[in-house]
């Protein structure tokens, strides 16, 4: 009988989501670089080498999907945006922001003609990555979602609305979407197997407040789902059969605090029955995210139950996480769901507020109570 394991194609029953926790050598390899005292080879070097060591310590405790940790990015969205063509960075004071947590952010806006190019660094990120997998494993590379730039870099940008480089949202989606087919192509062609977009900008149109900031320019807030579900499935229209894609939304992430409060139902319907990814990464891990209810517009793709939090430090009860998968198979049959941390441990490089040893732990425990569930 074909195994799981044999097929080799994400998601997994027991999954993650991508970041991890950055070593003090890494924190201090990257400060020395910033400030001229070693090389960029020196500090590559050094990556590699840490790179090395979270792989095998992910086989170790039983992930089949292994990642580079995304050890070789300040932002797990902007280091890969700010490469493309067409993009311009700029730095904002943000007060306030992720519960005052983030008193400046660096931001980006669409400011000439879109284009992926093909000597993207993370092409080459994910080479080095995919060298480390082994035949037993499968090297998961993820990056932002398309959605982030037509929101962050179109529709909730001023500088954009007030000098927009195209001639209608119609045009720029188009464009951003040529993009990703771009890039999941070139991924493919590098060996990528197991791509996942990460596009918390949905939970800007289930969050009421940041609604409202949407609508404020002249947006309906229907309008705007409908048009990111279009754009992720053009964005996907030429993916290879033998590729996994995946999406992966949460409500924001950093230093253990969040930005989006809501549940999933007022996009259910436009993304879970249209958006054509092989599996949807959904954080369930407090009240901020509803009720399993939405995913009653789930048709055949896999979900992964984000059941285990990364913001504290506290072990979950196995118990409990196994009653609410149970809870979950009332709107999804069993057999389609996974289980994983409800988001990435570091999505920007301080990390959330736990140690080494919690994070390890929270995996852990996601690998033994999905083989007791899925035994």
């Amino acid at each position: 009988m074909t195994t799981e394991k044999q097929l080799l194609r994400g998601p997994f029953r027991a999954d993650q989501v991508g970041s991890l926790l950055r070593p003090e050598k890494i924190k201090q390899a990257r400060a020395d670089y910033s400030k001229g005292k070693i090389t960029k080879d020196d500090l590559r070097k050094i990556e590699n080498e840490a790179i090395k060591t979270i792989v095998e310590k992910q086989k170790a405790i039983g992930l089949t999907a292994v990642t580079d940790g995304e050890f070789r990015r300040e932002y797990w969205h902007l280091d890969f945006i700010q490469s493309l063509s067409g993009i311009k960075v700029y730095e904002e004071e943000t007060p306030g922001f992720f519960q005052g947590q983030m008193a400046k952010l660096k931001k980006y806006v669409v400011n000439d003609g879109l284009h992926f190019p093909q000597d993207h660094p993370f092409l080459e990120d994910y080479k080095f990555l995919h060298s480390m997998a082994g035949d037993d494993h499968v090297a998961k590379i993820t990056i932002p979602g398309p959605n982030m730039i037509f929101h962050s870099g179109v529709i909730a940008n001023e500088f954009y609305l007030n000098d927009p480089i195209y001639d209608s949202l119609d045009a720029v989606g188009d464009a951003i979407a040529n993009v990703y087919q771009d890039a999941i192509q070139a991924f493919y062609d590098a060996g990528c197997r197991y791509l996942q977009l990460d596009d918390t900008s949905w939970g800007a149109l289930f969050s009421d407040e940041h609604r409202k900031n949407i609508e404020k320019h002249g947006f309906a807030g229907a309008e705007i789902v409908k048009r990111f579900a279009d754009i992720t499935i053009q964005s996907l229209k030429n993916k290879p059969e033998d590729m996994t894609v995946t999406i992966h939304i949460c409500r924001g992430n950093f230093k253990s605090s969040w930005l989006y409060e809501g549940d999933y139902e007022p996009i259910a319907k436009d993304l879970f029955e249209r958006v054509n990814v092989d599996g949807f990464f959904l954080e369930f891990d407090s009240d901020r995210a509803g009720s399993f209810e939405p995913l009653r517009f789930i048709k055949n793709q896999k979900v992964v139950l984000g059941l285990v939090t990364t913001k504290t430090a506290p072990l979950e009860d196995p118990t409990i996480i196994k009653q609410r998968i149970k809870e979950a198979s009332k709107y999804v049959d069993i057999d389609q769901l996974c289980l994983s941390p409800q988001c990435g441990f570091a999505s920007t490089e301080e990390g959330n507020l736990m140690t080494e040893e919690d994070q390890w732990a929270k995996l852990k425990l996601v690998v033994n109570t999905a083989n007791d569930v899925w035994s």
